[in-house]
Formats: C-alpha cells, sequence, structure tokens
C-alpha cells in the first residue's frame, strides 16, 4: 500500500481537534495536530502535509497570519488549506479563498462526516493534478 496521506489539523479546540484526528486516524490517515498557529506553521514544515485544516481564531498567530506563511514559503505554498471556522461572515470567507485556501468550511454547518467527505474530495483532486 502506498504511504498514508498526511493530515495536519491546526485548531485550538482540542474537543475538534481530537475528534477530527480520530475519525481521520481510522480512515487510514496519518494525522497531526498543533493547538495554535505557531506551532502549526512550525509543524507544517518538517510534517509536509497532503492537507491542512485551518482553524481562524487561534492564540500566538490567527488563521489568516498562518494561510499567508504558508502561502509565502516554498515548500508548504502548494499544500492544499481548507479552512474550519465558526465564522461564516461572506468577507472572511471571500478573504480565505483570496488567501488561496481550497474551501472555506462554517464547522456549524457540516457535521463531522461530511467534512471528512470534503477533505477526502480536496485530496483525490490532489492526487488528480499530480499525475
Amino acid at each position: 500500500m502506498a504511504d498514508k496521506e498526511k493530515i495536519l489539523i491546526i485548531e485550538d479546540d482540542r474537543f475538534i481537534s481530537k475528534m477530527y484526528q480520530l475519525k481521520l486516524s481510522l480512515d487510514g490517515y496519518s494525522v497531526q495536530v498543533a493547538e495554535n498557529g505557531k506551532l502549526g506553521l512550525e509543524l507544517s514544515k518538517s510534517f509536509l502535509p497532503d492537507i491542512i485544516l485551518l482553524d481562524i481564531l487561534m492564540p500566538e498567530m490567527d488563521g489568516f497570519e498562518v494561510l499567508k506563511n504558508l502561502k509565502a514559503t516554498a515548500n508548504t505554498k502548494d499544500i492544499p488549506v481548507l479552512i474550519m471556522s465558526n465564522l461564516g461572515q461572506e468577507d472572511h470567507i471571500q478573504k480565505g479563498k483570496e488567501m488561496g485556501a481550497v474551501g472555506y468550511i462554517v464547522k456549524t454547518q457540516y457535521t463531522p462526516a461530511k467534512i471528512v467527505e470534503i477533505i477526502k474530495e480536496v485530496l483525490a483532486k490532489k492526487t488528480v493534478a499530480k499525475k
């Protein structure tokens, strides 16, 4: 079997990050978690995930700052970033997409199962693009 696809969750809510870490691990992914933006940025450079799930409101460094840094760094700029936030305002969604996020999920509007489906779709598109 090929190497497991790697997912980095950058989320300060431990309950949410643990839930997704467990769900995605059970689905066969290699999952790492960072509880703030600064740690997430550091981990992204060493772990080099296939996709990053990124919260916006976090200590140390917010998600927009993390996204800006990821897109400005050579070895992380092509990693798809899926924003998962409770902020559902149109300007936040627009800003996230303009900064290079592949999608913006308002956590309260989706079930965890649906979010996992979206993650799989993004990873499938990335795999197709690589070929």
